[in-house]
């Protein structure tokens, strides 16, 4: 039983096939699509939730009338206009209709402009329901996406943009980040926001599987296709079935699996270990990487065909290196957890606390970062590995020290954290800070600061 098409604006039920013709064609006329039906039964369940029409319906009908299909649609969707038919002895009922969520109804005869004008409005209203209906959803996945991927920097900006635009498609995506970078954390939000949300998300570590084993779990077995397999074993892509696989560290795979895997993806069919049969499978597959594929693909240890068959949706998530002072509030929100966890008060960083999480580098990622935390939280020391050494960052008393002290120190601590990212002149680095050039030279010399010892050239000294 097929949905009604999207594109038809007014649907008609009357089993009166002269007035349906007639009705159908003052609707065609005015340029309307309308598509018109004789009976009302099934109809509640070939209309989406989220259709742009209206309907339109008698209510002395055979099977179904109009009041049982206005509330079959009523239990779908409250807000889809229904206009109600109606001869001179059903006026009550329509009236009753109107106070159970009918838009209108129009008593026989009616002149053609009732019909239209009535149609008319019933669309203005439904477009502005669903206009609101995807705001609301728009806001609630941005607040969704703030939620899970904290950071004000531009570049993670531009990923939840990209992530937004993504989760509205039906397309593979391929996610490229270093080790700890949140991959997986981008794998379900693009889940959660997307139509297959009621779906089942299953996430599978490719590098974490045997290689005796990785087929079986993949693509399942049949009862016996194996020394060990006593019954059949539904792998995890059939498992996904009308959700999500998310499947990462993907050049971990073997060359046979990844033959396999570049036909699941082209053909939506698997076929079990042992078996003969083509299973559909209606999924989404999002692969994940922490290697160039490209790259491996010119050495032999991927197929070049299976890349270019991943890379057509990308999403590189930036490091945690590239995101600037989201470090820092990434941080606080981790050991504002991890202590709400251990029910141990909130703890403030040191002003020095703050510089060395800036200028660590954090090879480890979001998930370096949140172990650090949970350190902190629990009273820990905060030692910071980076170029192979131990910075030990101890903390201190800040109710001890003056405001002034304790701004002072803040301040020095960013000015000292920018200093350690590259800047070819004094103008960038500036900039970086949003300070006039004349106030940033003012306060090098205050902290005992010196952009000379970066590297860079300037001239003037204040370029």
């Amino acid at each position: 039983m097929s949905m009604i098409d999207s594109r038809t604006q007014v649907l008609l039920i009357d089993d009166d096939p002269h007035l349906r013709q007639a009705l159908s064609q003052t609707l065609d006329l005015a340029g309307l699509k309308v598509s018109s039906l004789a009976d009302a039964r099934g109809l509640a369940a070939r209309i989406e939730h989220d259709w742009p029409g209206v309907v339109v319906s008698d209510i002395r009908m055979p099977g179904i009338d109009g009041l049982q299909l206005l509330q079959q649609l009523q239990a779908q969707d409250a807000e889809l206009p229904v206009l109600l038919i109606t001869g001179h002895g059903d006026v009550p009922l329509a009236v009753q209709a109107m106070r159970a969520g009918a838009y209108d109804f129009l008593e026989k005869p009616f002149a053609s402009d009732d019909l239209l004008d009535s149609v008319r409005r019933a669309l203005d209203l439904r477009r502005l329901v669903l206009d609101n209906r995807s705001l609301r959803l728009a806001l609630a996945d941005r607040q969704t996406l703030a939620a899970r991927l904290i950071g004000q920097s531009p570049a993670i900006a531009r990923l939840r943009e990209q992530i937004g635009a993504l989760a509205a498609i039906n397309s593979d995506v391929l996610i490229l980040g270093e080790t700890g970078a949140g991959k997986e954390v981008v794998a379900r939000a693009l889940h959660d926001l997307s139509s297959r949300r009621t779906g089942p998300f299953v996430a599978i570590n490719a590098g974490a599987l045997a290689e005796s084993v990785v087929e079986s779990e993949l693509f399942g077995h049949e009862q016996g296709a194996f020394t060990g397999a006593s019954k059949r074993r539904i792998g995890k892509f059939e498992f996904a079935n009308g959700g999500t696989l998310f499947l990462d560290e993907i050049e971990s795979m073997s060359l046979d699996v990844q033959v396999k895997l570049l036909r699941l993806l082209q053909e939506r069919v698997v076929e079990r270990l042992g078996g003969n049969q083509l299973i559909p499978l209606d999924i989404r597959v999002i692969a994940a990487t922490k290697e160039d594929l490209r790259q491996a693909a010119d050495q032999g240890r991927f197929r070049a065909d299976l890349y270019y068959r991943l890379n057509v949706a990308t999403l590189r998530i930036p490091a945690l290196r590239e995101r600037g002072e989201d470090a820092l509030l990434l941080f606080q929100h981790f050991a504002e957890a991890a202590g709400s966890r251990h029910g141990l008060p909130p703890r403030n960083l040191a002003g020095q606390q703050r510089a060395a999480l800036l200028r660590h580098t954090w090879p480890g990622n979001v998930r370096e970062l949140q172990n650090a935390a949970e350190r902190f939280a629990l009273g820990l020391e905060l030692d910071l590995e980076q170029d192979q050494a131990i910075v030990t960052v101890p903390d201190s008393d800040n109710a001890s020290d003056g405001l002034n002290a304790q701004v002072e120190a803040f301040e020095r601590s960013l000015i000292s954290a920018e200093l350690a990212r590259p800047h070819n002149s004094l103008r960038s680095l500036a900039e970086a800070l949003g300070l006039p050039r004349k106030t940033l030279h003012d306060k090098l010399r205050k902290h005992g600061l010196n952009f000379a010892d970066t590297g860079a050239t300037s001239p003037d000294g204040l370029d």
